[in-house]
């Protein structure tokens, strides 16, 4: 295991060459050839030239999902969860002296961190996965104690959020990537909020194939990461293209090379509302800490193939670890069914997506207020590899 170091206390490149490093990763990421529309085949399959971009770079940025309408959906959505976080990390209360989201939950649901902070580099913390800590820059005298910058199992906190869980073209695509048994991750909200947005240290996703004789550059799946104001070199994932078809990377040794948290050859993912990343699971990546003045917020929804799940064990990050068998598997994917149905509510002249596993289920999926309530720590089921 590469030594883990602590790169907080180094002097920052100076502000020139900050600005250099980000518009040099901007005109790399624009050039790159990995963006555009969504774009099938008439056969359905997925346009050669997106596969080949994703296998070559680990990402590929699909322009223009996410319509106006939903988008002021999704908006909606942030804004009632946003008002329903504890206001504090150990209060069970909203601002409005009502019971807060998450805090009944068993699963593994608020991440905070100081602003500007990075609570997992250089720490055990997820598996070791990320093993350098990031700068830690100086934020605002007014800025609170801690902020609350990263929450899962969000489907339960938002029907915005699960209807477009169910997005029939982005179905489509994570059927065409992992085929078509493919089954859920998990799925998150990150909050980059400007001037005290926490980073996310340097690493890969990863956790349990890395020595598997069957490894190959989709074994750990991917995530969808939907945009809803966009991202920039300044507020966005960073990644280092190609890395998710290596076995091993010492990222220490990358971030040491680069003589700071500015590692070479990475580019940043740039965004505009609406735009949706596919990002390879195994690629590296991470983001700086947000001083700029602009909101990132990233809606994660990720996808794996059943056969990189079926009987692994797995789990000690986003749940307990576990051996996931087909029940536990078919469980979790339910999810999918009733996002689709909710979906359909909310866009009815839209074709729904048909999720073949499930297809031929006699169990009967309705979008209610009783399914709304089974919701509830769904996400205890994830499927963490």
């Amino acid at each position: 295991m590469a030594l883990k170091r602590d790169i907080s206390g180094r002097a920052e490149k100076s502000e020139d060459q900050k600005l250099q490093y980000y518009k040099a990763g901007r005109n790399k990421a624009l050039n790159l050839g990995n963006r555009g529309p969504i774009k099938f085949n008439p056969d359905g399959s997925l346009a050669k030239q997106i596969l080949d971009a994703y296998s070559e770079f680990g990402f590929y940025v699909f322009e223009n999902v996410i319509q106006t309408r939903e988008l002021k959906d999704l908006e909606n959505g942030v804004a009632s969860i946003l008002k329903r976080l504890p206001v504090s990390e150990d209060s069970t209360f909203d601002n409005n002296g009502n019971p807060a989201i998450g805090t009944n939950c068993k699963a593994p649901t608020l991440f905070w961190s100081k602003p500007l902070g990075d609570p997992f580099g250089g720490t055990k913390l997820a598996n070791g996965r990320h093993p350098v800590k990031m700068n830690e820059p100086q934020p605002s005298k007014n800025s609170p104690e801690k902020i609350v910058y990263l929450i899962l199992g969000t489907l339960q906190f938002s029907d915005e959020f699960l209807r477009t869980y169910a997005h029939p073209e982005l179905l489509k695509v994570a059927e065409q990537i992992n085929g078509e048994d493919f089954v859920p991750f998990t799925d998150a909200l990150f909050i980059k909020e400007p001037g005290m947005g926490a980073s996310v240290a340097w690493h890969r996703d990863g956790t349990t194939h890395w020595d598997s004789p069957n490894f190959d550059e989709r074994t750990h799946g991917f995530n969808f990461m939907i945009q809803l104001y966009g991202c920039t070199e300044e507020n966005g994932v960073w990644v280092v293209p190609g890395t998710h078809k290596k076995r091993y990377v010492d990222i220490a040794k990358m971030v040491s090379d680069a003589g700071s948290e500015r590692v070479e050859d990475a580019v940043p993912m740039i965004c505009n509302p609406g735009d949706v990343v596919i990002s390879n699971r195994q690629v590296v990546h991470g983001s700086f800490s947000n001083t700029s003045s602009d909101w990132r917020i990233t809606i994660n929804q990720g996808f794996h193939r059943r056969k990189s799940v079926l009987g692994v064990k797995g789990g000690g990050l986003h749940g307990e670890p576990a051996v996931y068998d087909a029940e536990r598997i078919i469980e979790r994917s339910k999810i999918i069914k009733l996002a689709i149905e909710a979906r359909k509510q909310r866009f009815p002249e839209e074709k729904a997506f048909e999720y073949k596993p499930l297809s031929t289920s006699t169990e009967e999926f309705t979008w209610d207020a009783a399914a709304k309530r089974s919701l509830h720590d769904y996400n205890l089921l994830d499927l963490s590899i």
